[in-house]
């Protein structure tokens, strides 16, 4: 018994040297961790150009049709998203009597609620058989209600931008007087968490979250894929049903290309890096034009035959968060990062 015993003492020395191989290794381990991201995320040296910008839409009120500024506009890229001259994009959103969030979803016709800049500070809304509503983004409820809602899950702060904001939206959508609340994201930079389906995206950090955004501060559409999509359904759909923020004319049409890049820059300033596919909901079946649902499903229906792989939802477009602030307009080029 002695012996056997002798066998399988392992004595103080021993276990010290064992204790100190594992915290080198694990210690070596973690320095390549860090090593490997370092390297994943550091901004790439060469680029490839695969395209130019042939839209840009911004859009002030979730749910809503984006905001014409006409002609040779100059966007601004910050952590938050777009924004022109104080219009934000998706700092504006319709919540109802219980906070929570309200979408066209739900309402098809908040699509067909405009805006255009205003003289100053702010934008005026229209739709139709509704008189104009000019919004000043200085002189909103002061000093603002604080309220807690969510946007598919991913809790954010939100306050009030008045009562005859409240009014004139739910008469327009519910057809009410009451109903609805226009609120506004009162912070200057991201404090939404991240979209809970997102939460196993590796690339993805807590300042890409946006404002109301679904899930990013911005989202890019290969207007290749769009098209590639039309020629599978019997009614094409315009690209603006898919509502991203860029809307790319490729140099060679290669649809789902986009799939498979990592890092976007537009312009000579602002760089992006793709850190989500963008799926699907069932707001692309509306017409923008319209606000008329497609009665076969479409193209929702077509894209999960094709485009569904692990998710729940089809995808199409990808999901992207700043990484170099910059300025962006139509007709930019837009590259590819190549390591």
């Amino acid at each position: 018994m002695a012996s056997s015993s002798s066998s399988l003492d392992i004595g103080p020395k021993t276990l010290i040297g064992v204790g100190i191989g594992l915290v080198v290794a694990g210690g070596a381990s973690y320095f390549l961790y860090r090593r490997y991201l370092q390297h994943r995320d550091a901004m790439p040296v060469n680029w490839r150009r695969v395209g130019t910008l042939q839209q840009i839409n911004l859009f002030p009120v979730k749910s809503c049709a984006p905001v014409d500024l006409g002609a040779g506009v100059e966007y601004d890229c910050d952590v938050l998203g777009l924004s022109y001259e104080g219009i934000r994009d998706r700092t504006l959103m319709l919540i109802d009597e219980n906070n929570t969030m309200v979408t066209a979803r739900g309402y098809p016709h908040m699509l067909l609620i405009k805006s255009r800049k205003a003289s100053v500070n702010g934008i005026v809304f229209s739709a139709p058989g509704m008189h104009d509503l000019e919004l000043d983004f200085e002189n909103l409820e002061s000093p603002g209600q604080d309220l807690h809602t969510s946007v598919w899950g991913a809790r954010v702060d939100a306050m009030l931008c008045g009562e005859r904001f409240n009014k004139w939206f739910s008469q327009f959508i519910l057809k009410m007087e009451t109903g609805l609340k226009l609120v506004h994201y009162p912070y200057p930079k991201a404090v939404k968490i991240i979209n809970p389906r997102l939460k196993n995206m590796p690339d993805i950090t807590q300042a890409d979250s946006g404002a109301f955004n679904d899930a990013t501060s911005y989202m890019l559409m290969n207007l290749s894929s769009v098209a590639d999509l039309n020629t599978r359904i019997k009614n094409p759909v315009d690209p603006l049903q898919f509502r991203g923020n860029f809307e790319l004319k490729a140099d060679i049409d290669e649809p789902y290309a986009e799939d498979h890049w990592q890092w976007v820059r537009i312009g000579d300033k602002a760089v992006f890096r793709s850190v989500a596919p963008c799926t699907r909901c069932i707001l692309p079946n509306i017409n923008v034009n319209t606000a008329e649902r497609d009665i076969d499903g479409e193209p929702l229906k077509t894209l999960r035959s094709f485009r569904l792989f692990n998710y729940s939802s089809p995808a199409l477009g990808i999901h992207l968060g700043l990484r170099q602030p910059g300025r962006v307009k139509a007709n930019d080029v837009v590259y590819v990062g190549e390591k």
